[in-house]
Protein backbone atom coordinates (compact mmCIF):
# COMPACT_ATOMS: atom_id res chain seq x y z
CA UNK A 1 0.00 0.00 0.00
CA UNK A 2 1.72 3.51 -1.10
CA UNK A 3 0.52 6.72 0.93
CA UNK A 4 1.43 9.52 -1.23
CA UNK A 5 0.48 13.68 -0.13
CA UNK A 6 -1.36 15.58 -2.27
CA UNK A 7 -3.25 18.72 -2.00
CA UNK A 8 -3.01 22.01 -1.04
CA UNK A 9 -3.67 21.06 2.80
CA UNK A 10 -1.96 22.86 5.12
CA UNK A 11 -2.04 20.35 7.69
CA UNK A 12 -0.45 17.65 5.56
CA UNK A 13 2.99 18.93 6.35
CA UNK A 14 2.07 17.88 10.20
CA UNK A 15 0.54 14.53 9.19
CA UNK A 16 3.68 13.08 7.39
CA UNK A 17 5.66 15.60 10.33
CA UNK A 18 3.96 12.75 12.55
CA UNK A 19 4.54 9.69 10.52
CA UNK A 20 8.14 10.28 9.96
CA UNK A 21 8.47 10.93 13.86
CA UNK A 22 6.82 7.70 14.88
CA UNK A 23 8.45 5.57 12.09
CA UNK A 24 11.87 7.00 13.97
CA UNK A 25 10.62 6.43 17.50
CA UNK A 26 9.33 2.53 16.54
CA UNK A 27 12.94 1.81 14.49
CA UNK A 28 14.72 3.64 17.67
CA UNK A 29 13.12 0.84 20.49
CA UNK A 30 14.02 -2.52 19.12
CA UNK A 31 16.79 -4.23 17.18
CA UNK A 32 14.42 -4.92 14.03
CA UNK A 33 17.39 -6.54 12.23
CA UNK A 34 17.85 -9.40 14.41
CA UNK A 35 20.26 -10.05 16.86
CA UNK A 36 23.75 -8.59 16.52
CA UNK A 37 27.09 -10.83 15.00
CA UNK A 38 28.36 -13.08 17.52
CA UNK A 39 31.42 -15.39 16.42
CA UNK A 40 29.92 -18.87 16.16
CA UNK A 41 31.55 -21.20 18.66
CA UNK A 42 34.05 -23.74 17.37
CA UNK A 43 35.81 -26.21 18.43
CA UNK A 44 38.98 -24.87 20.55
CA UNK A 45 42.86 -26.09 20.25
CA UNK A 46 45.73 -24.76 23.09
CA UNK A 47 48.36 -26.79 22.05
CA UNK A 48 49.95 -28.64 19.17
CA UNK A 49 51.44 -32.33 19.03
CA UNK A 50 55.20 -32.68 18.92
CA UNK A 51 56.42 -28.93 19.88
CA UNK A 52 57.33 -29.37 23.40
CA UNK A 53 55.90 -27.27 26.12
CA UNK A 54 57.24 -24.01 26.24
CA UNK A 55 55.25 -21.71 24.39
CA UNK A 56 56.84 -18.68 22.13
CA UNK A 57 55.19 -15.57 20.39
CA UNK A 58 53.70 -15.44 16.67
CA UNK A 59 55.79 -12.76 15.70
CA UNK A 60 58.94 -14.87 16.71
CA UNK A 61 57.86 -17.92 15.01
CA UNK A 62 56.22 -16.97 11.46
CA UNK A 63 58.09 -13.77 9.90
CA UNK A 64 56.08 -12.48 7.12
CA UNK A 65 58.94 -13.50 4.80
CA UNK A 66 59.50 -16.60 6.29
CA UNK A 67 60.89 -18.40 2.96
CA UNK A 68 64.27 -16.36 3.49
CA UNK A 69 64.45 -19.09 6.63
CA UNK A 70 65.71 -21.12 3.84
CA UNK A 71 68.87 -19.14 3.32
CA UNK A 72 68.41 -19.67 -0.95
CA UNK A 73 68.93 -16.43 -2.50
CA UNK A 74 67.48 -17.83 -5.78
CA UNK A 75 64.75 -18.66 -3.69
CA UNK A 76 63.57 -15.23 -2.51
CA UNK A 77 64.33 -14.09 -5.98
CA UNK A 78 61.87 -16.69 -7.62
CA UNK A 79 59.11 -15.81 -4.63
CA UNK A 80 59.89 -11.90 -5.54
CA UNK A 81 58.81 -12.52 -9.38
CA UNK A 82 55.60 -14.30 -8.37
CA UNK A 83 54.44 -11.95 -6.15
CA UNK A 84 54.90 -9.25 -9.27
CA UNK A 85 53.78 -11.28 -12.10
CA UNK A 86 51.55 -14.54 -10.62
CA UNK A 87 48.16 -14.38 -12.79
CA UNK A 88 46.29 -15.75 -9.87
CA UNK A 89 47.58 -12.84 -7.66
CA UNK A 90 46.45 -10.22 -9.78
CA UNK A 91 42.72 -11.48 -10.25
CA UNK A 92 42.62 -12.36 -6.93
CA UNK A 93 43.79 -8.63 -6.73
CA UNK A 94 41.26 -7.34 -9.27
CA UNK A 95 38.05 -9.13 -6.96
CA UNK A 96 39.54 -6.88 -4.11
CA UNK A 97 39.70 -3.63 -6.38
CA UNK A 98 35.77 -5.06 -7.46
CA UNK A 99 34.51 -5.45 -3.40
CA UNK A 100 35.85 -2.20 -3.57
CA UNK A 101 33.71 -0.03 -5.93
CA UNK A 102 30.49 -2.59 -4.69
CA UNK A 103 31.07 -1.02 -1.35
CA UNK A 104 30.72 2.14 -3.07
CA UNK A 105 27.63 1.04 -4.84
CA UNK A 106 25.88 0.41 -1.72
CA UNK A 107 26.69 3.78 -0.12
CA UNK A 108 25.51 5.09 -3.15
CA UNK A 109 22.02 3.89 -2.17
CA UNK A 110 22.26 6.75 0.88
CA UNK A 111 21.60 9.68 -1.64
CA UNK A 112 19.21 11.08 -3.47
CA UNK A 113 19.49 10.73 -6.80
CA UNK A 114 18.27 13.57 -9.55
CA UNK A 115 18.11 13.71 -13.30
CA UNK A 116 17.35 16.48 -15.75
CA UNK A 117 15.83 16.26 -19.32
CA UNK A 118 15.98 18.78 -21.97
CA UNK A 119 13.82 18.73 -25.14
CA UNK A 120 12.58 20.67 -28.08
CA UNK A 121 9.30 20.06 -29.50
CA UNK A 122 8.47 21.43 -32.74
CA UNK A 123 5.03 21.56 -33.89
CA UNK A 124 2.60 23.21 -37.01
CA UNK A 125 -0.61 23.13 -38.21
CA UNK A 126 -1.99 24.20 -41.49
CA UNK A 127 -1.45 27.20 -42.80
CA UNK A 128 0.54 27.97 -39.58
CA UNK A 129 4.51 28.39 -39.26
CA UNK A 130 5.99 25.93 -37.12
CA UNK A 131 6.11 26.73 -33.61
CA UNK A 132 9.32 25.60 -31.01
CA UNK A 133 8.90 24.99 -27.28
CA UNK A 134 11.73 24.35 -24.89
CA UNK A 135 11.27 21.77 -21.98
CA UNK A 136 13.60 21.70 -19.12
CA UNK A 137 12.70 19.31 -16.35
CA UNK A 138 14.12 17.33 -13.31
CA UNK A 139 13.49 14.72 -11.17
CA UNK A 140 14.26 13.87 -7.57
CA UNK A 141 14.01 10.20 -5.74
CA UNK A 142 15.27 9.57 -2.63
CA UNK A 143 14.65 6.60 -0.14
CA UNK A 144 15.50 7.59 3.18
CA UNK A 145 16.68 4.91 5.36
CA UNK A 146 14.74 4.93 8.76
CA UNK A 147 15.48 1.43 9.41
CA UNK A 148 19.13 1.08 8.49
CA UNK A 149 18.14 -0.93 5.44
CA UNK A 150 20.47 0.18 3.01
CA UNK A 151 23.04 0.24 5.90
CA UNK A 152 22.35 -3.14 6.46
CA UNK A 153 23.63 -3.99 3.14
CA UNK A 154 26.70 -1.84 2.95
CA UNK A 155 27.87 -3.10 6.07
CA UNK A 156 27.22 -6.55 4.19
CA UNK A 157 29.24 -5.10 0.97
CA UNK A 158 31.98 -3.69 3.39
CA UNK A 159 32.33 -7.52 5.15
CA UNK A 160 32.37 -9.25 1.50
CA UNK A 161 35.64 -6.91 0.78
CA UNK A 162 37.52 -7.34 3.54
CA UNK A 163 36.94 -11.10 2.86
CA UNK A 164 38.11 -10.87 -0.33
CA UNK A 165 40.98 -9.37 1.06
CA UNK A 166 41.91 -12.13 3.04
CA UNK A 167 40.92 -13.89 0.15
CA UNK A 168 44.06 -12.16 -1.44
CA UNK A 169 46.26 -13.38 1.58
CA UNK A 170 45.42 -16.72 1.17
CA UNK A 171 46.27 -16.90 -2.41
CA UNK A 172 49.53 -14.85 -1.70
CA UNK A 173 50.51 -17.53 0.71
CA UNK A 174 49.70 -20.23 -1.37
CA UNK A 175 51.56 -18.89 -4.49
CA UNK A 176 54.48 -18.38 -2.51
CA UNK A 177 54.27 -21.56 -1.10
CA UNK A 178 53.61 -23.43 -4.56
CA UNK A 179 56.60 -21.78 -5.68
CA UNK A 180 59.17 -23.19 -3.03
CA UNK A 181 57.55 -26.66 -3.32
CA UNK A 182 58.16 -26.52 -6.91
CA UNK A 183 61.56 -25.22 -6.99
CA UNK A 184 62.70 -27.89 -3.85
CA UNK A 185 61.38 -30.33 -6.29
CA UNK A 186 63.18 -29.16 -9.23
CA UNK A 187 66.63 -28.58 -6.84
CA UNK A 188 65.65 -32.47 -6.06
CA UNK A 189 65.55 -33.84 -9.96
CA UNK A 190 68.49 -32.27 -10.20
CA UNK A 191 70.39 -33.87 -7.66
CA UNK A 192 68.83 -37.15 -8.82
CA UNK A 193 69.84 -36.43 -11.99
CA UNK A 194 73.94 -36.00 -10.70
CA UNK A 195 73.38 -39.23 -8.78
CA UNK A 196 71.91 -40.99 -11.41
CA UNK A 197 74.91 -39.93 -13.66
CA UNK A 198 77.68 -41.31 -11.08
CA UNK A 199 75.65 -44.56 -11.26
CA UNK A 200 75.54 -44.87 -14.70
CA UNK A 201 79.29 -44.37 -14.92
CA UNK A 202 79.94 -46.82 -12.33
CA UNK A 203 78.45 -48.98 -14.36
CA UNK A 204 80.49 -48.25 -17.22
CA UNK A 205 83.25 -49.15 -15.42
CA UNK A 206 81.68 -52.62 -14.03
CA UNK A 207 81.09 -53.20 -17.98
CA UNK A 208 84.61 -52.63 -19.12
CA UNK A 209 85.99 -55.16 -16.53
CA UNK A 210 83.60 -57.28 -17.59
CA UNK A 211 84.41 -57.02 -20.93
CA UNK A 212 88.34 -57.45 -20.03
CA UNK A 213 87.43 -60.54 -18.17
CA UNK A 214 85.35 -62.18 -20.53
CA UNK A 215 88.11 -61.48 -23.35
CA UNK A 216 90.70 -63.47 -20.81
CA UNK A 217 87.73 -66.32 -20.42
CA UNK A 218 86.75 -65.53 -16.94
CA UNK A 219 83.39 -64.59 -17.63
CA UNK A 220 80.36 -65.59 -19.63
CA UNK A 221 79.04 -63.10 -22.51
CA UNK A 222 75.85 -63.34 -20.70
CA UNK A 223 77.55 -61.67 -17.86
CA UNK A 224 78.49 -58.71 -20.61
CA UNK A 225 75.07 -58.45 -22.13
CA UNK A 226 73.40 -58.25 -18.24
CA UNK A 227 75.76 -55.31 -17.29
CA UNK A 228 74.71 -53.62 -20.87
CA UNK A 229 71.05 -54.12 -20.28
CA UNK A 230 71.30 -52.60 -16.41
CA UNK A 231 73.21 -49.51 -18.43
CA UNK A 232 70.07 -49.06 -20.82
CA UNK A 233 67.63 -49.34 -17.80
CA UNK A 234 70.33 -46.83 -16.10
CA UNK A 235 69.91 -44.17 -18.91
CA UNK A 236 66.22 -44.60 -19.34
CA UNK A 237 65.36 -43.59 -15.70
CA UNK A 238 67.71 -41.00 -16.24
CA UNK A 239 65.59 -39.89 -19.34
CA UNK A 240 62.28 -40.01 -17.12
CA UNK A 241 63.84 -37.62 -14.40
CA UNK A 242 65.09 -35.20 -17.27
CA UNK A 243 61.31 -35.27 -18.30
CA UNK A 244 59.84 -34.59 -14.66
CA UNK A 245 62.02 -32.23 -13.59
CA UNK A 246 61.11 -30.34 -17.07
CA UNK A 247 57.22 -30.67 -16.48
CA UNK A 248 58.47 -28.84 -13.11
CA UNK A 249 60.22 -26.31 -14.81
CA UNK A 250 57.38 -25.77 -16.94
CA UNK A 251 55.12 -25.58 -13.91
CA UNK A 252 57.06 -22.83 -12.08
CA UNK A 253 57.29 -20.35 -15.00
CA UNK A 254 53.84 -20.50 -14.91
CA UNK A 255 53.30 -19.54 -11.24
CA UNK A 256 55.67 -16.49 -12.47
CA UNK A 257 53.72 -15.53 -15.30
CA UNK A 258 56.10 -16.31 -18.06
CA UNK A 259 55.37 -18.88 -20.74
CA UNK A 260 56.10 -22.48 -20.49
CA UNK A 261 59.62 -23.39 -21.92
CA UNK A 262 60.59 -19.66 -21.44
CA UNK A 263 62.28 -19.94 -18.12
CA UNK A 264 64.96 -22.11 -17.48
CA UNK A 265 66.58 -22.67 -13.67
CA UNK A 266 70.42 -23.05 -13.37
CA UNK A 267 70.65 -27.02 -12.10
CA UNK A 268 72.40 -27.23 -8.86
CA UNK A 269 71.80 -29.63 -6.19
CA UNK A 270 68.85 -29.73 -3.37
CA UNK A 271 71.11 -30.45 -0.45
CA UNK A 272 74.19 -27.73 -1.49
CA UNK A 273 71.70 -24.43 -1.84
CA UNK A 274 68.34 -25.10 0.58
CA UNK A 275 69.04 -25.11 4.30
CA UNK A 276 66.60 -27.33 5.97
CA UNK A 277 64.41 -26.10 9.30
CA UNK A 278 63.86 -26.76 12.06
CA UNK A 279 60.07 -26.38 13.94
CA UNK A 280 60.46 -24.17 16.96
CA UNK A 281 59.39 -25.67 20.38
CA UNK A 282 56.05 -24.19 21.46
CA UNK A 283 54.05 -23.09 18.37
CA UNK A 284 51.42 -21.13 19.68
CA UNK A 285 48.17 -21.85 19.16
CA UNK A 286 46.62 -18.29 18.48
CA UNK A 287 48.61 -18.68 15.45
CA UNK A 288 45.69 -19.75 13.48
CA UNK A 289 43.84 -16.38 14.28
CA UNK A 290 46.31 -15.02 11.31
CA UNK A 291 44.97 -17.53 8.48
CA UNK A 292 43.59 -15.98 5.59
CA UNK A 293 41.19 -18.46 4.81
CA UNK A 294 39.58 -18.42 8.63
CA UNK A 295 39.13 -14.47 8.73
CA UNK A 296 37.47 -14.47 5.70
CA UNK A 297 35.30 -17.47 6.32
CA UNK A 298 34.04 -15.36 9.35
CA UNK A 299 33.51 -12.28 7.32
CA UNK A 300 31.51 -13.92 5.15
CA UNK A 301 29.36 -15.32 8.03
CA UNK A 302 29.15 -11.49 9.30
CA UNK A 303 28.41 -10.82 5.99
CA UNK A 304 25.12 -13.13 6.14
CA UNK A 305 24.49 -11.95 9.27
CA UNK A 306 24.18 -8.80 7.42
CA UNK A 307 21.96 -9.82 4.59
CA UNK A 308 19.21 -11.28 6.83
CA UNK A 309 19.22 -8.21 9.07
CA UNK A 310 18.36 -6.63 6.04
CA UNK A 311 16.42 -9.31 4.05
CA UNK A 312 14.31 -8.76 8.24
CA UNK A 313 14.01 -4.59 7.76
CA UNK A 314 12.79 -4.98 3.75
CA UNK A 315 9.44 -6.15 5.51
CA UNK A 316 9.06 -2.84 6.85
CA UNK A 317 7.59 0.62 5.57
CA UNK A 318 9.68 2.52 3.79
CA UNK A 319 9.73 6.30 3.36
CA UNK A 320 10.22 7.98 0.29
CA UNK A 321 10.75 11.88 -1.41
CA UNK A 322 9.57 11.79 -4.82
CA UNK A 323 9.96 15.01 -6.23
CA UNK A 324 9.76 17.08 -10.03
CA UNK A 325 10.20 20.14 -11.53
CA UNK A 326 9.77 21.38 -15.20
CA UNK A 327 9.60 24.82 -17.36
CA UNK A 328 8.44 25.14 -20.56
CA UNK A 329 8.48 27.81 -23.13
CA UNK A 330 8.17 29.01 -26.91
CA UNK A 331 11.42 31.27 -26.07
CA UNK A 332 14.08 30.85 -24.16
CA UNK A 333 14.12 33.90 -22.10
CA UNK A 334 10.39 33.39 -20.80
CA UNK A 335 11.63 29.75 -19.45
CA UNK A 336 12.07 31.29 -15.46
CA UNK A 337 8.07 32.65 -15.98
CA UNK A 338 6.63 29.21 -16.93
CA UNK A 339 7.53 26.70 -14.45
CA UNK A 340 5.97 24.26 -11.93
CA UNK A 341 7.23 22.02 -9.00
CA UNK A 342 5.90 19.24 -6.90
CA UNK A 343 7.05 16.88 -3.99
CA UNK A 344 5.36 13.38 -3.37
CA UNK A 345 6.44 12.07 -0.35
CA UNK A 346 5.45 8.12 0.08
CA UNK A 347 4.90 6.13 2.78
CA UNK A 348 4.99 2.23 1.11
CA UNK A 349 3.58 -0.97 3.13
CA UNK A 350 4.79 -4.24 2.49
CA UNK A 351 1.06 -5.32 3.37
CA UNK A 352 1.61 -9.17 1.32
CA UNK A 353 4.91 -9.99 -0.19
CA UNK A 354 5.45 -13.33 0.08
CA UNK A 355 9.14 -13.48 -1.80
CA UNK A 356 10.27 -11.32 1.07
CA UNK A 357 9.49 -14.32 3.61
CA UNK A 358 11.39 -16.45 1.42
CA UNK A 359 14.47 -14.49 1.59
CA UNK A 360 14.59 -14.17 5.28
CA UNK A 361 14.54 -18.04 5.13
CA UNK A 362 16.53 -18.22 2.21
CA UNK A 363 19.20 -15.73 4.65
CA UNK A 364 18.79 -18.17 7.29
CA UNK A 365 20.00 -20.69 5.67
CA UNK A 366 22.45 -18.83 4.20
CA UNK A 367 23.87 -17.84 8.07
CA UNK A 368 23.75 -21.55 8.66
CA UNK A 369 25.63 -22.75 5.78
CA UNK A 370 28.36 -19.76 5.69
CA UNK A 371 28.33 -20.81 10.13
CA UNK A 372 29.49 -24.53 9.06
CA UNK A 373 32.14 -23.40 6.37
CA UNK A 374 33.33 -21.52 8.98
CA UNK A 375 33.96 -23.91 11.40
CA UNK A 376 35.01 -26.87 8.71
CA UNK A 377 37.41 -24.06 7.68
CA UNK A 378 38.71 -24.14 11.44
CA UNK A 379 38.72 -27.92 11.77
CA UNK A 380 40.62 -28.41 8.12
CA UNK A 381 43.54 -25.79 9.86
CA UNK A 382 44.22 -27.89 12.76
CA UNK A 383 43.96 -30.96 10.69
CA UNK A 384 46.51 -29.33 8.52
CA UNK A 385 49.14 -28.28 11.09
CA UNK A 386 48.51 -31.76 13.25
CA UNK A 387 49.20 -33.83 9.68
CA UNK A 388 52.12 -31.50 9.00
CA UNK A 389 53.95 -32.07 12.22
CA UNK A 390 53.19 -35.64 12.34
CA UNK A 391 55.60 -35.58 9.02
CA UNK A 392 58.21 -33.65 10.31
CA UNK A 393 58.91 -36.08 12.99
CA UNK A 394 58.05 -39.33 11.28
CA UNK A 395 60.54 -38.04 8.38
CA UNK A 396 63.08 -36.68 11.29
CA UNK A 397 63.50 -39.86 12.57
CA UNK A 398 63.13 -42.13 8.89
CA UNK A 399 66.58 -39.51 8.05
CA UNK A 400 68.19 -40.83 11.23
CA UNK A 401 67.72 -44.61 10.23
CA UNK A 402 68.29 -44.11 6.66
CA UNK A 403 71.63 -42.63 7.49
CA UNK A 404 72.64 -45.17 9.41
CA UNK A 405 71.58 -47.94 6.71
CA UNK A 406 73.49 -45.72 3.84
CA UNK A 407 76.62 -45.86 6.12
CA UNK A 408 76.62 -49.60 6.13
CA UNK A 409 75.91 -49.81 2.47
CA UNK A 410 78.54 -47.57 1.83
CA UNK A 411 81.14 -50.41 3.55
CA UNK A 412 79.56 -52.96 1.81
CA UNK A 413 80.13 -51.25 -2.18
CA UNK A 414 84.12 -50.76 -1.02
CA UNK A 415 83.89 -54.51 0.00
CA UNK A 416 82.47 -55.25 -3.17
CA UNK A 417 84.79 -52.94 -5.77
CA UNK A 418 87.37 -54.56 -4.11
CA UNK A 419 86.95 -58.27 -4.52
CA UNK A 420 85.05 -57.43 -8.05
CA UNK A 421 88.99 -56.07 -8.91
CA UNK A 422 90.02 -59.76 -8.21
CA UNK A 423 87.22 -61.79 -9.98
CA UNK A 424 86.09 -63.32 -6.34
CA UNK A 425 82.25 -62.09 -6.38
CA UNK A 426 79.47 -62.69 -8.90
CA UNK A 427 77.69 -59.57 -11.16
CA UNK A 428 74.64 -60.50 -9.54
CA UNK A 429 76.44 -58.91 -6.27
CA UNK A 430 77.82 -56.06 -7.89
CA UNK A 431 74.66 -54.74 -9.26
CA UNK A 432 72.35 -55.38 -5.91
CA UNK A 433 75.31 -53.48 -4.17
CA UNK A 434 75.16 -50.53 -6.50
CA UNK A 435 71.44 -50.74 -7.03
CA UNK A 436 70.84 -50.72 -2.86
CA UNK A 437 73.11 -48.37 -2.20
CA UNK A 438 71.32 -45.79 -5.25
CA UNK A 439 68.15 -46.62 -4.13
CA UNK A 440 69.12 -45.43 -0.36
CA UNK A 441 71.01 -42.50 -1.86
CA UNK A 442 67.78 -41.44 -3.43
CA UNK A 443 65.53 -42.27 -0.70
CA UNK A 444 67.30 -39.74 1.30
CA UNK A 445 67.37 -36.86 -1.01
CA UNK A 446 63.62 -37.33 -1.42
CA UNK A 447 63.04 -37.42 2.41
CA UNK A 448 64.92 -34.33 2.44
CA UNK A 449 62.86 -32.70 -0.42
CA UNK A 450 59.62 -33.71 1.66
CA UNK A 451 60.85 -32.63 4.86
CA UNK A 452 61.85 -29.54 3.07
CA UNK A 453 57.95 -29.28 1.59
CA UNK A 454 56.54 -30.19 5.02
CA UNK A 455 58.24 -27.12 6.23
CA UNK A 456 56.59 -24.93 3.77
CA UNK A 457 53.19 -26.65 4.72
CA UNK A 458 53.62 -25.71 7.97
CA UNK A 459 54.16 -22.30 7.41
CA UNK A 460 51.31 -22.02 4.83
CA UNK A 461 49.40 -23.67 7.50
CA UNK A 462 49.70 -22.01 10.15
CA UNK A 463 48.79 -18.27 8.46
CA UNK A 464 52.23 -17.43 6.80
CA UNK A 465 53.08 -14.55 9.07
CA UNK A 466 49.97 -12.55 8.69
CA UNK A 467 48.66 -10.32 11.60
CA UNK A 468 46.02 -11.20 13.48
CA UNK A 469 42.41 -9.81 12.65
CA UNK A 470 39.45 -9.34 14.91
CA UNK A 471 36.41 -9.87 13.08
CA UNK A 472 33.55 -7.18 14.08
CA UNK A 473 30.29 -6.01 12.97
CA UNK A 474 29.79 -2.70 11.95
Amino acid sequence: MILTANGDGHRQPIRWALVFTTLLAVGGCSNLAGPDYERPEVPEKTEWTNTGADRVSAADTIRPDWWTNFQDPYLNELVDKAVADNIDLRILAARVDKAGVDVSGAEADLLPRVSGTVAEEFQRATGTEIEQTTRVGTSLSWELDIWGKTRKGIAASAAEYNATEADWRAGYLTQVSEVASTYFRIRRFDEQIATQKKSEESSRIILEIFERQYGEGIVSSMKVARQRAEMINLGKQLLDLQRQRDLEENRLATLLGIPAGNFKVPVAKLTDTVQPLTVPPGLPSDLLTRRPDIIAAEYRVLKSYDLLGKAKLDKLPSFSLNGSGSMSAQALKSLLSNWSLALVPTLTFPLFDPSKDIAIKSSEVDVRIQTEQYRKTILVAFQEVEDTLINLESRREQSEVLEERLEELRLVKLSVDAQLAEGLISQLDVLESERSLLEAEQERLLLHQQMLADSVRLYKALGGGWPREVVVQQ
